[in-house]
C-alpha cells in the first residue's frame, strides 16, 4: 500500500514540475513571422511590413524573428515592437484613450448618416407628391404666338 501510494505521488510530482516551456508552448499558441508582418508596419516607409522593402523592414523581420524564436506571443511581440519602435510600429492603433476615436468616428458618422437619411427621406418624397401647377388653361398672345411661330420657323428651315 505505502509503495502504490509513493508510485501516485512520484507521478503526481513528475507531472507538475513538467518544464515550463512545454506547458506554456501548449496554453499559448505561438505566432508566426507572416502573421506578425500583417500587424505591424515598417516606421521609415509607413507601409505594411509585409510589403515594405529596405534595410529597416529587414531589421524589424530580424527582431520578430529573433523573439518568435524567444517563444514569445504576438502581444508580447507587439508590445517589444513599441517599445523598441513607437507606436507608429502598430498597423492598427490602440482602443483606448485617444486613438479610441479612430474606431468610434466612422462609427458615429455612419449612425448620423442613417438618421438623416431616415429624417429627411419623408420629406423628400413629400415633396415629390405635391402636385404640378396645372399650365392648361393659359392661352398665348397673338403676339406671343407669333413669335413662337418665327422662332419654329428658324429652326426649321
Amino acid at each position: 500500500m505505502r509503495r502504490r501510494l509513493a508510485a501516485v505521488l512520484l507521478s503526481v510530482v513528475a507531472l507538475g514540475a513538467a518544464p515550463p516551456t512545454l506547458a506554456a508552448t501548449t496554453a499559448t499558441p505561438r505566432t508566426t513571422l507572416h502573421a506578425m508582418e500583417e500587424q505591424v508596419m515598417c516606421v521609415v516607409c509607413k507601409t505594411p511590413l509585409a510589403v515594405a522593402n529596405g534595410p529597416q523592414a529587414d531589421d524589424e523581420r530580424a527582431f520578430i524573428s529573433h523573439l518568435i524564436a524567444q517563444g514569445k506571443t504576438e502581444q508580447q511581440i507587439k508590445d517589444a515592437l513599441v517599445v523598441e519602435f513607437g507606436e507608429r510600429v502598430l498597423a492598427l492603433p490602440n482602443d483606448h484613450g485617444f486613438n479610441l476615436a479612430v474606431y468610434l468616428v466612422p462609427v458615429l458618422v455612419l449612425l448620423g448618416g442613417l438618421v438623416l437619411l431616415v429624417v429627411m427621406l419623408p420629406r423628400w418624397r413629400r415633396r415629390r407628391r405635391v402636385p404640378a401647377v396645372d399650365a392648361g388653361g393659359a392661352e398665348l398672345s397673338e403676339q406671343d404666338a407669333r413669335r413662337l411661330d418665327d422662332e419654329l420657323a428658324r429652326y426649321d428651315g
